[in-house]
């Protein structure tokens, strides 16, 4: 292997690995996003007459949002275990781990009895396998962000590291695509009766393609140095919230716009228009595709540019962009016309979200130091999904509800929001230009500390 360095430390050879460290990442991603929407596509459509069906329509729709909530409401938990072990042990035994809860739990709801074949079983069945969807894609996120950035060369972490979000668009294209396709080949009664469980039980095939990627993948070189240093944190989670807690709030406050007004969109919006607008379901479902497929490439356009201007300047555009766009996107839904409500969506997800989605997996990173960014990443990440994407569809309807099935209180919650990422973002620092690879972590009294320990201990 050649081993000229390059400008960020790293050899020549290494450059070349992390474009395949970062396809895998992206496979990865792809498919855990692939289970984790399919639930939420299937929520906002589906699940209230199936295992809620004694409850009025706006109340099934509701208990449904509630069981998809529960997938978020377990990804902290998820984000803890796995980044405390992925800290500990490694990035790429947690990737593996991750893929495996997720599919396993996917491929059960296929199999699922309905409300009426075992009563209130089916729904308490449906929230334990939502719950395992969250423990899953809550350790997937972090282990495969950082896989690609602490890969990747200096002045293209942005880039890389936006290649694992590229799976959340490609797995919403994907699923939605999937969920269309089955829908629209068979009738209102053969797709309650069975065919809804296709795109859950397919999960499975998928899984084994990203089991056979992920296991051929090497481990995070950076996290190697950790391991030959001897200087992994025993207590990541505990580490991190001392030493770093303005990051881990910060990059809370960062994701709330992010994640909560993306599932509006990408959720809620199904709902809301086949229910509301009595919009058809084939015009919304395209809506979400299209968003998707453009996300694969505005994503790794605002990453890399991220590398050129910085992460704050563009994060803080998306979080402008998502606020002024709250009240306009339900004027254009309201409309009726497919093709505003296309541009809507459009505008909210791949303008607003994107631009903060591209840069966020390098900028979340680069906020913390090696030995506990796993769990650091993870924890800002995971916590801020319970309290605005998890929630997010469940309150939008409420609120839709509340307003006598008028959005706005809903557009107003979608700008409180906003300004709280506005005002995270303002706080959080710039990171682009740092390095990543001199932190092994931990401060210099303490490793003073820990070698004159060693240099103390007899030879053996």
């Amino acid at each position: 292997m050649d081993t000229a360095a390059t400008a960020g430390g790293q050899r020549a050879g290494d450059v070349r690995d992390v474009k395949k460290v970062a396809f895998a990442s992206f496979i990865g991603t792809t498919i855990e996003w692939y289970d984790f929407f399919l639930y939420g596509t299937a929520a906002a459509l589906v699940f209230g007459d199936l295992f809620f069906p004694k409850a009025e329509p706006a109340i099934g729709t509701l208990a449904a949002f509630g069981t998809y909530a529960v997938g978020f409401a377990a990804r902290p938990l998820g984000g803890i275990v796995f980044g405390h072990y992925g800290d500990r042990v490694g990035r790429k035994t947690m990737l593996v781990l991750a893929l495996l809860i997720m599919g396993t739990a996917t491929f059960l709801i296929g199999l699922l009895p309905t409300y009426n074949s075992v009563g209130i079983l089916a729904p308490v069945l449906l929230v334990a396998l939502r719950f395992m969807q969250g423990i899953g894609v809550g350790g997937e996120w972090g282990g495969a962000v950082l896989m690609s950035v602490e890969h990747a060369p200096e002045g293209k972490r942005g880039f890389f590291g936006s290649w694992p979000q590229m799976g959340v668009p490609a797995g919403l294209a994907l699923s939605t695509t999937v969920f269309a396709i089955v829908r629209g080949l068979t009738d209102d009664a053969t797709f309650s009766a069975w065919a809804w469980r296709v795109p859950f039980l397919l999960s499975i095939v998928l899984v084994v393609v990203g089991l056979v990627i992920r296991l051929k993948l090497m481990e995070s070189p950076i996290f190697q140095k950790v391991q030959e240093t001897d200087t992994a944190s025993r207590k990541p989670i505990v580490d991190v919230v001392k030493e770093q807690p303005r990051d881990v709030l910060t990059a809370m406050g960062m994701r709330v716009a992010e994640n909560g007004i993306f599932y509006v969109y990408t959720v809620f919006f199904l709902a809301y228009g086949e229910d509301t607008l009595k919009v058809s379901e084939e015009t919304m479902l395209i809506g979400v595709i299209i968003v998707a497929l453009i996300g694969l490439f505005t994503i790794p356009i605002y990453g890399r540019l991220s590398d050129r201007v910085g992460r704050k300047p563009l994060y803080m555009a998306g979080a402008i962009a998502s606020l002024l766009m709250c009240f306009p996107a339900f004027l254009l839904a309201d409309t009726k016309s497919a093709i505003l409500i296309w541009l809507a969506m459009v505008v909210g997800v791949n303008v607003g979200h994107d631009l903060m989605y591209g840069p966020q997996g390098a900028y979340f990173a680069e906020l913390f130091g090696t030995r506990h960014r796993y769990s650091g990443a993870s924890l800002g990440y995971q916590l801020a999904s319970v309290f605005a994407g998890g929630f997010a569809p469940l309150i939008a309807a409420a609120l839709l509800t509340a307003g006598g099935g008028e959005p706005w209180l809903v557009a107003c919650y979608m700008a409180v929001m906003a300004i709280i990422t506005i005002v995270a973002t303002a706080f959080a620092r710039e990171t682009y230009r740092d390095r990543i690879d001199e932190d092994v972590s931990i401060a210099p009294s303490r490793r003073f500390e820990r070698e004159t320990v060693r240099e103390a201990q007899p030879v053996r």
